[in-house]
């Protein structure tokens, strides 16, 4: 089981119009939609290593997918305008799974994951995404912790959910380097859940529950004030190991698993709290899968 988000001759295509689902079920296969365009997945190429149970980060221009199974502290980028295969970035601090990620227009944060089977991390580590290189030691989240997903403002990030099934958030400020502090609890203790946000507020949809029971629950928070999760809705499907892609207006949910593995995507509308609405299918189905987009 699984423990477990431009430049040419024509107007460019940025991050927010296109996400990018990478990896899962130890494939390298991506794909991308347009989010503001309900409808199926349509193949982007391929991660440099096929992997599980990775994170992305990305600026408005550029997706970047770290760690994974293995475990391994690859990095590989893609440019959004551009479809095709994956180019190497660099390496982690160190090499894990089940981590998140969260982003500003120019940081990226990776944080926490499983070190093996038996062992999880506190280590967060950062890049520059316009440039590639090795990672950089940022901070330590407040509870070593892996199954987590993360929200992001342009200045804030918010991790939440652990494995095991926990309610716990901490937050950072993306543009210093330091140790998270304590934000608030989700409105249900769950792990292998996925996040989407505006430049304002963040949702956690989907993930397992204490009795290991895929979940439709999402729950919103304001990035900029701390404090315990609200109810937002419910998925279309419950599922775990899924993964989210946004584009500042619209937040779309894709893969993860029921007990079976699913090409289900559905979406919802960030500032609007409701139930998602079916928006169509990735190309393959699989879990452990990470997204990638901008706003």
């Amino acid at each position: 089981m699984l423990w477990n988000k431009i430049i040419n001759s024509k107007p460019p295509v940025i991050a927010s119009g296109r996400g990018v689902f990478g990896g899962g079920g130890a494939v390298n296969i991506m794909d991308y939609i347009t989010i503001a365009t309900t409808g199926n997945a349509a193949s982007f190429g391929n991660l440099t290593v096929g992997r599980s149970e990775l994170a992305g980060v990305s600026s408005t221009t550029r997706g970047v997918f770290g760690g994974g199974s293995g475990p391994s502290a690859v990095m590989d980028y893609i440019t959004f305008a551009t479809t095709g295969n994956a180019t190497s970035f660099g390496n982690l601090t160190v090499a894990r799974y089940s981590l998140a990620g969260v982003s500003s227009t120019t940081r990226g944060v990776f944080a926490a994951g499983r070190i093996s089977f038996f062992a999880t991390t506190t280590v967060m580590d950062y890049i520059t995404i316009a440039t590639t290189g090795n990672a950089t030691t940022f901070g330590n989240l407040t509870v070593a912790r892996s199954a987590l997903a993360g929200v992001s403002s342009s200045t804030r990030g918010v991790f939440g959910g652990n494995a095991g099934a926990s309610a716990v958030m901490d937050y950072i400020t993306i543009a210093t380097t330091g140790n998270a502090t304590t934000f608030g609890n989700l409105t249900v203790a769950r792990y292998s859940l996925a996040g989407v946000s505006s430049t304002t507020r963040g949702v956690f949809g989907g993930g397992a529950d204490a009795n290991a029971i895929a979940t439709t629950v999402m729950d919103y928070i304001t990035i900029a004030t701390t404090g315990n999760a609200t109810t937002f809705g419910n998925l279309t499907v419950g599922r775990q190991n899924l993964a989210g892609v946004s584009d500042g207006t619209r937040g779309v949910f894709g893969g993860g698993t029921t007990g079976s593995v699913s090409t289900v995507m559905d979406y919802i509308t960030i500032a609007t709290t409701g139930n998602a609405t079916t928006f169509g299918n990735l190309t393959v189905a699989r879990q452990g899968l990470a997204g990638v987009s901008g706003q």
